[in-house]
C-alpha cells in the first residue's frame, strides 16, 4: 500500500488512476444496525434509520436481543447470565446456544421484511459460531428473506461445507475476512461456493494481490465486500476505496466511520455521505499524516483487552469465532 501511495505521489495521479480509472463514481457501503439493540423493533428502527440517511445495504445483528448479556457483535441466542442447567462450580456467563441463534436470527430477519418489506438488502454475520451442519440448515431457513449475503457462516478450517450449502439452497454466502492465504480463497472462488469474497487488504498483502483477487472473482462471478471491521485504519479503507472504484467485480463495501480526531491526525481519510464512502482527488492514497496533531491523541489501553470477548457454550466450551 504504501509503494503504491508513493508511486501515485511521484506521478501526480491518484491510485484510483493508476489501477485504470474509476468504474464507479463513488463506494456504495452497507451500515451496522442492532449490535446494541435490546430487542427487534429497537433493530427494525436502527435499520430505519439508515435507510432514511442513503444506506441501501444494512447488515443486521441480534446485539441483546431476547435479554442476552452477551456481547453485541455476532451476538444473540445466548442462554442469560446463570441461567440454564450448568455444570457445578463451572461457567456461569451468556452461553451459546446454536439452536436458539437460529431460531432468534430467523426470527428477527422474518419481522425485518414484514415491517420494512423488500427495498433494503439486509446482510447478518454469524462470527462462524455455528457447527458445519447447523450452518447448512441455517443458510436453507434464511433463503425466504431475500438476504444480499450471510457472512462467515463457516470457519475457515471447514471451509469445503460451502459446497454442501451450495447444494440445498441460493442464500448468497461470503468469506474471508480472516483468510490470508490464496489457498484459502481461491478454490471458494473458482468452485464459485461463495458470493463475496470478504479479505481485508492489509491482511492478504495489500493492493497488488487484492486487485488480482477482484480479477479472479470477475471470471468466475464473484464479488467482493473487503473487510473493513472496527478495528481498522484510514489507510487500509482508502486502499480498498481505490480498489473498489475501478473493479468491475465490486459488490459492496463496509462501513466504517472515523471520528473527528482521526480526521484531524491523517488529513485525507475519507469521509461518509449518504451511505458512500468519498476520498480525493490528490496524489497517492491522498492520505498524509499530521505528526504534531498525533501529539494531543496519546494512545491509551484498549478497554477489555480488545472489542471482541469470548463466547462460550453452557458447558463451558469456547465457541469459535
Amino acid at each position: 500500500m504504501a509503494l503504491w501511495d508513493i508511486k501515485g505521489k511521484r506521478a501526480g495521479m491518484p491510485v484510483y488512476e493508476l489501477l485504470g480509472g474509476k468504474a464507479r463514481d463513488a463506494v456504495p457501503l452497507y451500515a451496522h444496525a442492532g449490535d446494541d439493540a435490546k430487542d427487534r423493533e429497537e433493530v427494525v428502527e436502527q435499520v430505519h434509520k439508515y435507510m432514511e440517511e442513503g444506506f441501501t445495504h444494512v447488515r443486521a445483528q441480534l446485539g441483546t436481543y431476547g435479554g442476552d448479556l452477551a456481547g453485541g457483535y455476532g451476538g444473540g441466542g445466548f442462554i442469560p447470565r446463570g441461567k440454564g442447567s450448568r455444570p457445578e462450580h463451572g461457567y456461569a456467563g451468556p452461553a451459546f446456544d446454536e439452536d436458539l441463534y437460529m431460531d432468534r436470527v430467523t426470527n428477527l430477519f422474518e419481522y425485518i421484511r414484514v415491517k420494512l418489506g423488500d427495498e433494503v438488502k439486509l446482510i447478518h454475520d454469524v462470527h462462524e459460531h455455528l457447527t458445519c451442519t447447523a450452518a447448512v440448515e441455517l443458510a436453507k431457513r434464511m433463503e425466504p428473506y431475500k438476504m444480499f449475503y450471510v457472512e462467515d457462516i463457516l470457519p475457515p478450517e471447514q471451509i469445503d461445507w460451502f459446497h454442501a450449502i451450495k447444494k440445498v439452497c441460493t442464500t448468497p454466502m461470503a468469506m474471508g475476512e480472516l483468510f490470508t492465504s490464496p489457498r484459502e480463497y481461491v478454490p471458494l472462488i473458482s468452485d464459485r461456493v461463495i458470493d463475496f469474497i470478504r479479505c481485508r487488504v492489509s491482511a492478504v498483502g495489500g493492493i497488488t494481490p487484492v486487485r488480482k483477487i477482484a480479477a479472479l472473482c470477475e471470471e468466475f462471478g464473484v464479488r467482493t465486500a473487503w473487510q473493513e471491521g472496527s478495528d481498522n485504519d484510514p489507510v487500509n479503507q482508502l486502499a480498498a476505496m481505490h480498489i473498489d472504484l475501478t473493479i468491475p467485480a465490486f459488490g459492496i463495501q463496509e462501513e466504517n466511520n472515523f471520528p473527528a480526531a482521526v480526521h484531524e491526525m491523517m488529513p485525507g481519510t475519507a469521509e461518509l455521505r449518504g451511505g458512500y464512502l468519498y476520498g480525493n482527488d490528490q496524489p497517492g492514497l491522498g492520505i498524509d499524516i499530521k505528526e504534531e496533531a498525533l501529539l494531543k491523541y496519546p494512545p491509551a489501553p484498549t478497554p477489555k483487552g480488545g472489542n471482541v470477548e469470548m463466547d462460550r457454550m453452557i458447558d463451558g466450551t469456547v465457541v469459535k469465532q
